[in-house]
C-alpha cells in the first residue's frame, strides 16, 4: 500500500505521478467495445478524417479512467474508503492514439467525517499530453481513512 491517509493530505500539495501511458487504437477500441460508445469519432478513421480534427479522438472517459489510475498508487491505494464524486469534467485538448499522458493531483479541500474515522479529500486532477498541454481535468472526492482507524 503507497496510498495516503487522510492526515497525509496538505491543502494546496500537489503530486506529479510517476506513471505515464501511451494510448493506443487497441486501448480506444477495447473501451468503446466495453462501454458500447460506438462514436464515429473514436472509431471510423474515414468518418473522423473529415472532421477538424482530421483524426479518431480518443474516448475522453477513457482519458478521465486512465488518469484516475495513473493517480491511485501516490492517492489511494489501500487507504481508500470510495470514490464520492468526479466534478467539473473538462476536456480542453484532444487525445490521439499514440498520445503519451501524465497526471498530477493538486488537493484542494480536505474535511473529517461526523464520525471522526475518516474524511474526505478533493483533488483537483490534471491529465497532460507529452507535449505538456492539458488534455482533460476534473474534480475527484475521496472518502479516504484515517490512520489510527485503518483495519
Amino acid at each position: 500500500m503507497t496510498g495516503l491517509y487522510y492526515e497525509e493530505f496538505e491543502v494546496g500539495e500537489t503530486i506529479e505521478h510517476e506513471r505515464s501511458r501511451t494510448i493506443s487504437e487497441s486501448d480506444n477500441q477495447r473501451f468503446c467495445d466495453m462501454t458500447m460508445n460506438q462514436q464515429p469519432l473514436h472509431l471510423d478513421a474515414e468518418f473522423a478524417g473529415q472532421t477538424q480534427f482530421n483524426e479518431r479522438l480518443v474516448n475522453g472517459l477513457y482519458t478521465m479512467s486512465l488518469a484516475v489510475g495513473i493517480s491511485i498508487p501516490e492517492t489511494t491505494d489501500g487507504t481508500i474508503v470510495g470514490n464520492l464524486a468526479y466534478d467539473d469534467v473538462e476536456h480542453p485538448k484532444p487525445v490521439f492514439h499514440g498520445d503519451t499522458i501524465h497526471v498530477q493531483s493538486t488537493v484542494t479541500d480536505k474535511r473529517k467525517t461526523s464520525d471522526g474515522e475518516r474524511g474526505i479529500v478533493t483533488m483537483h486532477v490534471e491529465v497532460f499530453n507529452q507535449d505538456d498541454e492539458l488534455v482533460c481535468e476534473f474534480d475527484r472526492t475521496v472518502l479516504s481513512l484515517k490512520r489510527e482507524h485503518a483495519a
